[in-house]
């Protein structure tokens, strides 16, 4: 069993094995999930892309290259 120490912080090194197994990379987050029984279990933070589907609405029109052109322009031109 992989044991780790919390630092006076509260910070703690999850042990290189475990970070191995579960995939874990640094910059990578972590989910602490509390269980019936009052423990914990921790989990990698890690939403599938499909989560995002419907997240943001299709535009009502298209926008062409000229018109982003013009737009950048006219922006541009009053700075």
């Amino acid at each position: 069993m992989a044991t780790a120490t919390i630092t006076s912080k509260g910070q703690v090194t999850i042990p290189a094995e475990v970070r191995r197994r579960m995939g874990l990379d640094a910059g990578d987050r972590i989910e602490f999930i509390e269980l019936e029984s009052g423990g914990y279990a921790i989990k990698p933070a890690i939403d599938d892309v499909r989560s995002l589907k419907g997240l943001l609405r299709k535009p009502s029109s298209s926008v062409t290259v000229e018109d982003m052109n013009t737009a950048i322009r006219a922006r541009s031109a009053g700075r």
